[in-house]
C-alpha cells in the first residue's frame, strides 16, 4: 500500500511505564497515524491523549481502550469466543466435571473478557464446576508452573480452559510431566496449537487471528488517511478450530495470507 511502518514494541510484557515512553518517542518522530495495541485499558489513557495533542490519528486493535478517540477499533469478541470455545470443551465432557481455569494477565481487557465468558458458559452448564482458576500471564513457563502446582493440589481434573495457546502448550508440558492427559482447549491457533490438535493433545483453539486483525487495522489507518471510509468498529468473526477443520490453519505464519478488506469489512466501504 506504499506505507512505511515503525514499530514500537515493549521488551518486558505488559510494561505500562515501557509502553509509555515508546509512545513519546514515537511522537517525537511525527507519524502521520498509529496503529496502537495498549497494554492496559486504563493505564495508557494519558498516551492516549498525548497522541490526540500531536493530532496523530489512532487505530486501536486487540485490547479495546477505555477512553480516548480513535479512528476505528479492530479486534476480535473476547467474550464471546471463550464461550464458544468453553462450550465446545463441555459439550466434549457430556456437560459434566471438574474444568480448571488458566487466566491471561489480570489487567489485559482480553483477558478480562475471556474470564467472564469461561464462567459464563459454566454457569449456563450446571454439570460443570470450575476447581481452579489461576493466572499464567499469556506465558508458557508460568502456565507450566501453575498446572503442575494445581495439578499437585486437585485430586481431579476433567478438562482445563485456557485463555490462549501459549498457556495450552505450558499446561500440556507440565500435564506430560505427570504422566496424565486431561482435554483443553486454547485461544488463538498458532502454529504450534496447530500441530498440538494434529497430535491430539490439544482438543481444540478458537481463532483470534492477531495478523489478520493487525493487518487490517494498518489498512484502517492507510486508508483513513488516504480519505476512505473506515467503520467505526470491525470484529472478526470467532472461528472453532479442532481436528475436523483446522487445515487451513495449518500454516506457519510466513505462509499465513493477510486478509482482504473486502472479505472482512463486508458492506462498509
Amino acid at each position: 500500500m506504499g506505507a512505511r511502518v515503525e514499530h514500537y514494541v515493549p521488551v518486558k510484557p505488559d510494561d505500562v511505564p515501557e509502553q509509555k515512553a515508546l509512545v513519546e518517542r514515537a511522537i517525537t518522530g511525527r507519524p502521520d497515524a498509529a496503529v496502537f495495541v495498549p497494554v492496559h485499558a486504563t493505564a495508557m489513557s494519558e498516551s492516549v491523549r498525548s497522541l490526540d495533542v500531536a493530532g496523530i490519528p489512532i487505530v486501536n486493535y486487540l485490547n479495546r481502550l477505555e477512553q480516548g478517540r480513535f479512528v476505528t477499533y479492530v479486534g476480535s469478541d473476547d467474550y464471546q469466543l471463550a464461550r464458544d470455545i468453553a462450550a465446545h470443551l463441555f459439550r466434549h465432557l457430556d456437560g459434566k466435571g471438574d474444568v480448571v481455569v488458566l487466566e491471561g494477565v489480570p489487567g489485559a481487557v482480553t483477558s478480562q473478557e475471556r474470564l467472564r465468558g469461561f464462567h459464563d458458559a459454566a454457569r449456563a452448564t450446571p454439570g460443570i464446576r470450575i476447581a481452579a482458576s489461576r493466572a499464567a500471564d499469556y506465558q508458557q513457563d508460568t502456565a507450566r508452573r501453575v498446572t503442575a502446582e494445581l495439578l499437585a493440589g486437585l485430586e481431579r481434573v476433567d478438562g482445563m480452559l485456557c485463555a490462549n495457546d501459549v498457556m495450552a502448550l505450558g499446561a500440556i508440558e507440565a500435564l506430560e510431566a505427570a504422566g496424565r492427559r486431561v482435554p483443553l482447549v486454547g485461544v488463538n491457533a498458532i502454529p504450534e496449537a496447530i500441530a498440538a490438535i494434529k497430535s491430539g493433545k490439544l482438543l481444540a483453539t478458537v481463532s483470534f487471528d492477531a495478523m489478520h486483525i493487525s493487518s487490517i487495522a494498518t489498512e484502517a489507518a492507510v486508508r483513513h488517511l488516504r480519505g476512505l471510509p473506515v467503520p467505526r468498529e470491525i470484529v472478526l468473526p470467532v472461528q472453532i478450530v479442532d481436528a475436523g477443520n483446522y487445515r487451513p490453519w495449518d500454516k506457519t505464519f510466513e505462509e499465513r495470507e493477510c486478509p482482504r478488506w473486502e472479505e472482512v469489512v463486508r458492506g462498509e466501504g
